[in-house]
């Protein structure tokens, strides 16, 4: 039977890092471990303290707070407790942790840097949070190049890099892969070169013109993407065909959750590729975004987020606690929008659905002449 990323941790919690590298699973879980609360835990960028360890922080009075975010608190909490336990992770030692928040930028932005035993050093960047501005920030990268937080993730790798004496490696889930990704082909060159690997789990793309501001083909082969069978999130504006496709125990976009993904033994439960369904939506999608010029992807994305912030919540959590109020405020948003906005709205909907009969058209066409061949 398949296993969980909490699994593992407990079936290979025995064997330390010398005895068993690194892995692709191991760079899942350090990448998780970054959505936990480390506020007031671990020693910021200033002013520069020693690392704290996985011990000292379980033991803290203040140890409650790492797990705020509750759409993953009762899987946090069994991943944290499952770390704790092992000899893998038990030694392992934490520093350089930013959290930050900027409504006015529409930034939210975390990393963290974990020291492994036997001297590797791993970057995680967190993925979007419950906040709804770090989801907004995911949206704006569909015309803003580059948003803020992948901004901050080259000056937090470039800082932080000057405080390893090795080389590292480097991740995150969801938006964390692309600020990893990001981070990686924008940095200074001869920190660049130290990178041994990039793991963008889950994480979106980047459109066709920010991979030619940055040095993407001098890191390409060193990154590890990781999707499930039915990705949505990390498919936007991939291009690449370099990915690995892993089996999800959930269903639809449920599956950006990691703690649904499947490990048999020490590696990923992989399958052939994307579902056929969801890679032509995922296609179809990005081939829409890209063909909207910058002002409209803008107009849209604004638009949507000014509708859901009609609901006056902070966050996903005081979103879904009163959803019947937040709707309410939702609803209210949507009347708010001008005329002039609607028209262009619902013109950009119908020429999604008309593309995507268009391409529909096609498919079939091209499946009847080759069943007739």
């Amino acid at each position: 039977m398949a296993d969980t990323v909490i699994t593992y941790v407990k079936k290979y919690g025995d064997y330390t890092f010398i005895e068993k590298p690194l892995n692709d699973v191991d760079s899942l879980v350090l990448c998780q471990l970054s959505y936990l609360k480390f506020d007031g835990l671990v020693p910021s960028l200033k002013p520069r303290l020693k690392a704290v360890s996985l011990r000292q922080v379980a033991a803290d009075k203040a140890v409650d707070a790492l797990f705020l975010d509750k759409r993953y608190e009762e899987s946090n909490r069994a991943l944290f407790e499952a770390v704790c336990k092992s000899r893998r992770y038990r030694r392992l030692k934490m520093n350089y942790y930013v959290n930050h928040i900027d409504t006015e930028q529409e930034t939210q932005f975390s990393a963290i840097t974990f020291f492994l035993e036997g001297g590797l050093n791993f970057i995680a960047f967190r993925g979007t949070d419950e906040t709804l501005i770090g989801w907004k920030e995911d949206f704006n990268m569909a015309f803003q190049t580059p948003v803020p937080g992948q901004r901050y993730a080259v000056d937090y790798l470039e800082t932080v890099a000057e405080n390893l004496p090795r080389d590292f490696c480097l991740g995150g889930h969801s938006k964390g892969g692309n600020f990893a990704v990001y981070a990686s082909m924008s940095c200074r060159k001869e920190i660049r070169e130290r990178i041994q690997k990039i793991y963008s789990m889950d994480g979106p793309g980047f459109l066709p013109q920010m991979l030619k501001k940055g040095e993407y083909a001098e890191i390409e082969n060193r990154i590890v993407k990781i999707l499930p069978n039915s990705s949505l999130v990390g498919m936007l504006f991939e291009t690449s065909p370099r990915y690995k496709v892993v089996k999800s125990k959930s269903f639809g976009l449920l599956q950006h959750d990691p703690y649904s993904w499947l490990i048999e033994g020490d590696d990923f439960l992989c399958v052939k590729g994307i579902y056929g369904l969801r890679r032509f939506t995922d296609d179809t999608l990005n081939i829409w975004i890209c063909s909207l010029n910058p002002e409209k992807r803008k107009l849209l994305i604004d638009t949507i987020y000014q509708v859901i912030s009609a609901s006056r919540a902070e966050n996903l959590i005081e979103l879904a606690a009163d959803w019947k109020k937040s709707m309410t405020g939702v609803l209210t948003g949507l009347k708010e929008v001008d005329a002039d906005t609607r028209r262009i709205l619902i013109s950009l909907m119908k020429d999604f659905v008309e593309m995507i009969a268009e391409r529909l058209r096609a498919v079939r066409s091209i499946h009847k002449r080759s069943k007739e061949t």
